[in-house]
């Protein structure tokens, strides 16, 4: 049903979980641990799988806070549930048993923790969001509520890899624009001329530990290649299939 981080579990007052899309209620495409409001899935479901998940953590009904993401690099901070959700792809929060749960399906959870400031913070880092800033501004929101980044440990859960993550030249020379030395993330398509295959996991702790992260760590988990325990936007795509779940990943402080 989930994925524990040995770096987040070794911190004290700390409850965390990448939720994979196992041991949920969901049928069909959404089989079964579903977490996404935002799909075509039944909301009784989606309801009742962010119920199993909230209580897997051991926290009250109710203490799953997420935002409606739009792959962007705002983060807000959270004091208790949302009535409405936010736009925004991060959220950051001092508050205990209140646990920030990401929504993603191939794009970077990131969880972020400085156990010492008791601040925790969650992040979803689509390409689009790590190039502009998401890490950053996460880290930002987090320093804001006490925290301090060299002390942070921030842990990059189940993202696709870069086997299965080809892209065209424009999205490269998008990259290389903002850095050169991004170059190293890419390498030829066995497949197709003029195309890449784009290391986001490479990407997104390149930005962590460049950004002044205490701690960085990658479960070296891929969505794509994993279709028991993962949904994948992509591979949903390959498939021609209608829809896809969204995975969760959470943490609180306990």
């Amino acid at each position: 049903m989930l994925v524990e981080a040995p770096a987040l579990s070794a911190l004290p007052g700390l409850r965390h979980a990448f939720f994979t899309r196992q041991g949920g209620v969901s049928e069909g495409l959404y089989a079964s641990l579903n977490g996404g409001p935002g799909s075509g899935d039944e909301p009784a479901r989606v309801a009742e799988n962010r119920r199993r998940m909230t209580a897997r953590l051991g926290l009250a009904a109710g203490a799953l806070a997420s935002v409606h993401q739009i792959h962007s690099a705002e983060c807000v901070i959270v004091e208790a549930p949302f009535a409405e959700r936010p736009k925004a792809d991060a959220m950051a929060t001092r508050v205990p048993g209140l646990a920030l749960g990401i929504l993603t399906a191939d794009c970077g959870p990131i969880l972020f923790a400085d156990p010492e400031a008791r601040v925790v913070g969650a992040a979803h880092a689509g390409w689009k969001g790590a190039l502009t800033g998401i890490v950053e501004s996460t880290l930002d929101a987090m320093e804001r509520l006490g925290a301090a980044r060299g002390r942070v440990t921030a842990v990059l859960g189940p993202t696709i890899g870069a086997e299965a993550y080809e892209v065209g030249p424009e999205f490269r020379e998008r990259f290389l624009d903002a850095d050169p030395d991004n170059a190293a993330l890419f390498a030829p398509s066995p497949g197709r001329a003029d195309h890449h295959l784009f290391d986001l996991p490479g990407y997104i702790t390149r930005r962590l530990v460049r950004a002044g992260t205490g701690t960085v760590a990658d479960l070296g988990l891929c969505t794509y290649g994993d279709p028991d325990r993962f949904f994948s936007y992509r591979r949903t795509t390959h498939r021609r299939e209608a829809d896809y779940g969204r995975l969760v990943s959470a943490i609180a402080l306990a």
